[in-house]
Order: structure tokens, then C-alpha cells, then sequence
């Protein structure tokens, strides 16, 4: 396995990014996808310029981004949407696309469950096809009932891996799964060789090492199912409004930065903010030092 990070976290340009990460020890990354965002030439030059390699790309569920949705015009177009999503990963070299069928914060139902059910089936077979041509491996992620009312657990996950067909896995995040599931190891040991994808924050969505999770026992069951992908860092920290955090001292960006609004309104939408370069580049040390303390978790 191998240290990564996601993208979405923390607005700034991919050169900045890509230097924290190599100076912090990381080896790929996994890109938060508006391809505007990440021209491919450009972006396939500061990878290999900075030796980062794309793992691959995660759907940002924004808008009217939703499989859900009872209107089958607004699927189609979240279908092509995550049709791009994965021609990028597939254009920069990458393996996998994180894909969430819904939109995030959505958690009231447009239809009965079995014409949801059907309606997201139908749209990633669609996808996943698509991606199998492309030599890109399908991960679907279920996200915690707060934020999204559709995919909570891994039972429910890979039943609809299963619908899909195309070597579509899961893509297991224990910050959402600790919330959903009765055991969190046995359930992960249930996606035996069906993890795609693997995110990484404690259990109150900080940096590993900075919660409850026991990441020793984590990682050493990700290693029983055969997982040898990334481990790739997606911390959304809360900002602490009261006295006693020192609201906007040192966690709140306080200069200037040019935030795309839909981006700024995911990072708010996950009780975040636009976290400061220091506070934010500490969460991925933390983070890298407590897996690095997993003797065999790092290849």
C-alpha cells in the first residue's frame, strides 16, 4: 500500500499541492474531478515533474449531479459527467474512479427504493462499461446516512457491485462505514477482494492518528481482504467557532484564494472550511507518521 490524498480538501493550485505531498512522502494522488480544473497536458507534466502518480479520480456529487434523481435527463447528465471523470483518470495514467451515485446531502428519496434501486444500477452499468474499456476500475462509496440517503453500508454496496457487473468493488472509507455498520472489521472482511479504493481520516474525520480509530488492526484487515492500493488521505476537519479553538487563528486560510463556488459550497457542505496551508499540510503529517507506524502497512 501507499500514501495518497485526495484534492478536494483545500483549494489551491496543483503545483502547491503536488510539492506538499512529495515533500511529505506521498506517491500518488487521487483527483477531486472538474476537469476544467486539471488540463490533462499540464496536469501529466507537474505529475511527472514532482514524480506523483495519478491513482485515479473521485466524483464530486455536487448540483444536480445525481443518479437519484427522478428526472432522467438530469441521470444523463450525471452519467456523462462521470463518463469524464473517468476518460481523465484514464488519459493520466490512473486505475481507479471513486464514484457516489447520489448527490452529497441529499438524504430525502425521489422515488420508492426499488426505482431508485433500478434507476443507478441501469446509469453505472452504463458507467462502469465505459470505464471497464478503459482499463478503469469502478469503486463505489458509501457515505454515512447524513449525507446521502441512498448507499450507507457494505452489505447494500456490494449487492449493487454485483447489479453492475464489470468488476465494480467498493471503496471503503471507515470514517462513513464506523458510523453504519455494527462491526466495522467484519465488515470490511466482507469486501474481500472487492476493495478498489481505500480513504483515510479518524473517525472524527481528522488526520489518522488524531481519533479512536485503532489503525494497526484497520490496516492489518485491509491487508486480510488483499488490498495493495492506496491509502489516500481525505481529512474534512470541523472549524471550530467557539473561544476555545481560536477560530480563524490558525485553522481558516486568512488570505486571499480563488475558490470555484461549487467547491467552496462541498468544502462547507462537509462542516469544513478553507483551511490554512500549515493547519492543512499538518493533518497529512500527522497522518503519514501514524500509518508509517504500521510496521508492512507502506510498500
Amino acid at each position: 500500500m501507499h500514501l495518497s490524498s485526495h484534492t478536494w480538501m483545500r483549494p489551491e493550485s496543483l503545483r502547491t499541492t503536488l510539492a506538499r505531498l512529495r515533500n511529505l512522502g506521498y506517491s500518488s494522488i487521487e483527483l477531486a474531478c472538474e476537469r476544467e480544473q486539471y488540463p490533462i497536458e499540464e496536469t501529466r507534466k507537474l505529475l511527472q515533474e514532482y514524480q506523483i502518480r495519478c491513482w485515479g479520480t473521485v466524483t464530486i456529487q455536487t448540483g444536480d449531479r445525481d443518479l437519484t434523481a427522478a428526472d432522467p435527463e438530469q441521470r444523463r447528465r450525471t452519467i456523462n459527467y462521470m463518463k469524464d471523470v473517468v476518460l481523465m483518470a484514464a488519459e493520466l495514467g490512473g486505475e481507479i474512479v471513486t464514484v457516489v451515485p447520489g448527490r452529497v446531502g441529499k438524504i430525502v428519496p425521489s422515488a420508492s427504493p426499488e426505482e431508485e434501486w433500478q434507476w443507478v444500477v441501469d446509469s453505472l452499468r452504463e458507467v462502469a462499461a465505459f470505464a471497464k474499456e478503459r482499463n478503469i476500475r469502478i469503486g463505489l462509496e458509501p457515505l454515512n446516512r447524513f449525507e446521502t440517503h441512498f448507499l450507507n453500508r457494505t452489505d447494500q454496496t456490494l449487492r449493487l457491485t454485483d447489479e453492475v457487473g464489470f468488476d465494480c468493488g467498493i471503496t471503503f472509507d471507515p470514517f462513513h462505514l464506523a458510523l453504519e455498520e455494527k462491526d466495522l472489521y467484519a465488515a470490511l472482511r466482507a469486501c474481500k477482494g472487492r476493495v478498489v479504493d481505500f480513504h483515510v481520516a479518524d473517525h472524527n474525520r481528522l488526520a489518522a492518528g488524531e481519533g479512536s480509530f485503532d489503525w494497526h488492526k484497520i490496516l492489518a484487515v485491509l491487508a486480510e481482504t488483499g488490498y495493495d492500493g492506496a491509502l489516500a488521505f481525505e481529512a474534512s476537519p470541523p472549524i471550530d467557532r467557539s473561544p476555545v479553538g481560536n477560530f480563524g487563528k490558525d485553522q481558516i486560510e486568512s488570505g486571499d484564494i480563488d475558490v470555484p463556488p461549487a467547491q467552496l459550497q462541498f468544502i462547507i457542505d462537509h462542516g469544513s472550511g478553507v483551511l490554512s496551508d500549515e493547519y492543512y499540510t499538518g493533518l497529512l503529517r500527522r497522518t503519514a507518521e501514524t500509518l508509517r507506524g504500521v510496521p508492512g502497512c507502506l510498500s
